[in-house]
């Protein structure tokens, strides 16, 4: 499975850190034919493989809805910082946006690969006092429920920025120095974007005996070849 197959891959949040480094490699990989990108607002780059639809909003996707069939795999990167949010507005802008382009996405597309870049210690129990993990995991658990041909939920740690990014967040330039000692210290804890945007591809691809990848499962699928 995989040695020939073919990715049309749809991603959002290619305006921010981490769907800039999945959208740079889909764009270098020989296997993907073809990436639209959604956008609140231009991502700036031009490629033959690439086409952007600027859509402000991600919870009505009608508009657009002839614009998404024919896609098999969608890398989910958008996503907001829990902090200084309560927790409804956090629940709409995590849970209800990505559960709202799942459920679109897999009526228009149903033997698609749907992605979820979602973060280390989220909570699979949905009980937890970490507000932010409770919703990240309910958010996992209702996307594996959807009739997808697959669901990865991608849980990353600590991720090392792309060369060439423009959209690295503001504390990388203060901590990438430390990269070296982290990965030596806390290998189950930090990779490279490069490491998860090549692990999504690859779960695509050729599959992975696991939904919820962790982030030696991610490092892991990252070299598979």
């Amino acid at each position: 499975m995989g040695e020939d197959k073919i990715l049309n891959v749809i991603i959002t949040g290619s305006t921010g850190m981490v769907g800039e480094g999945v959208l740079m490699e889909c764009l270098e990989h020989p296997q993907v034919k073809s990436v639209l990108v959604i956008n609140r607002r231009p991502n700036g780059r031009i490629h033959p493989k690439l086409k952007e639809i600027i859509h402000v909003d991600l919870f009505d996707l009608s508009p657009i809805e002839s614009e998404l069939i024919g896609y098999n795999a969608c890398l989910f990167c958008a996503g907001v910082s829990s902090v200084g949010m309560k927790e409804p507005e956090y629940f709409n802008l995590t849970y209800t946006l990505t559960t709202n382009v799942a459920k679109t996405l897999v009526k228009l597309n149903p033997d698609m690969v749907f992605e979820y870049v979602s973060g280390s210690a989220t909570d699979s129990t949905e009980k937890g006092r970490a507000m932010w993990a409770r919703v990240k995991g309910k958010t996992e658990n209702d996307l594996m429920k959807m009739p997808f041909a697959h669901v990865y939920n991608m849980r990353p740690g600590y991720m090392h920025p792309t060369p060439g990014q423009q959209y690295v967040q503001k504390y990388y330039k203060y901590i990438a120095w430390m990269y070296p000692f982290l990965k030596r210290a806390f290998p189950n804890n930090v990779s490279t974007l490069r490491d998860l945007a090549l692990a999504m591809i690859n779960a695509a691809l050729y599959g992975y005996d696991k939904q919820v990848l962790e982030v030696k499962d991610i490092k892991a699928l990252a070299k598979h070849d």
